[in-house]
């Protein structure tokens, strides 16, 4: 048996155990000054199982299309379970969750459902090899004021995007499907013949639940400031994917989310991950980290 991973860009993967196809969050359809994935969602022809980690459009955007087109189920939050059914894809093919769900989604595959959380997105974030601390602590009253002061500040989603630029990606999210709740974020423990696949689509975790799994490979986002049990680390990317790493004990790691999908001009298609590398090599040097280009197939297992 053959598993096999593809990079589709942000935090967007697809898995494909012996011909069973996944996708690991479906956000294809990017502004022109993003890098291309090679793919749109209007290209998929061939799906079975559609995960989706949380509701943000920039990891739900196009599981309508495919689901729809490919007949595919779709494991979700509510929110995203409503998404999907507003968009006009049958309940038949929904499957929402909130954690501690295991579903079987065929003969050889079974995916664990567990409760996370979502990056720390009210507060500042910064590029691997970063340390920031402060914001501990906060109330949710206080969070909000510090992400208004950074909006105002320019320093919000899609900072640094000129006027015509951000017109084309406000047109694009208002045709996608969205929510601007996360819905409360999922990560999930892909089960094969050949060995586990954890999958997590933002920085963030509950230590009581991380601690007590274990996965073969790892694919885990590299953006943002990471949310341990409800607070902003007191760190750098690469600290939080070594306590993520230390936990889960994978023997492979591949990072998401990690490039230019919001196509701000004059930054790299792939933001450098020479710190969280350089760590893993010293603190984990039995792990292997993988450093894909998009669609380049990969053999996990």
């Amino acid at each position: 048996m053959t598993v096999t991973l593809d990079w589709l860009g942000c935090a967007t993967f697809r898995l494909t155990v012996n011909g069973f196809v996944l996708f690991l969050d479906t956000y294809m359809d990017r502004v022109s000054t993003a890098p291309a994935v090679g793919l749109t969602s209007a290209d998929i022809a061939e799906a079975d199982a559609l995960l989706i980690g949380h509701s943000h459009f920039d990891h739900v955007a196009g599981a309508d299309v495919i689901a729809k087109r490919t007949g595919a189920k779709v494991i979700g939050s509510n929110e995203t379970a409503r998404l999907l059914r507003e968009a006009g894809v049958p309940d038949a093919q929904l499957l929402p969750s909130q954690g501690g769900e295991r579903h079987r989604l065929h003969d050889d595959v079974t995916v664990r459902v567990f409760p996370s959380l979502h990056s720390c997105i009210w507060t500042r974030a910064a590029a691997p090899g970063t340390v920031l601390t402060g914001d501990y602590g906060l109330t949710q009253d206080e969070r909000l004021a510090v992400r208004a002061g950074l909006a105002a500040s320019g320093g919000g989603l899609g900072r640094g995007l000129p006027a015509e630029l951000q017109r084309e990606s406000n047109s694009l999210r208002a045709s996608q499907l969205h929510s601007n709740s996360d819905g409360g974020k999922l990560d999930y423990l892909i089960e094969t013949p050949e060995g586990t696949v954890f999958f997590a689509d933002s920085m963030g975790y509950w230590t009581g639940v991380l601690s007590d799994l274990r996965a073969d490979v790892a694919l885990l986002a590299a953006a943002g400031r990471g949310n341990i049990d409800g607070e902003p680390i007191q760190g750098a990317v690469e600290d939080f994917i070594e306590r993520q790493v230390s936990m889960l004990k994978p023997h492979t790691v591949v990072l998401g989310h990690h490039d230019n999908w919001i196509g701000v001009p004059d930054q790299p298609d792939i933001t450098d991950v020479t710190p969280v590398r350089e760590r893993l090599a010293r603190v984990a040097p039995r792990v292997r980290m993988l450093e894909v280009g998009y669609l380049e197939s990969t053999r996990l297992f």
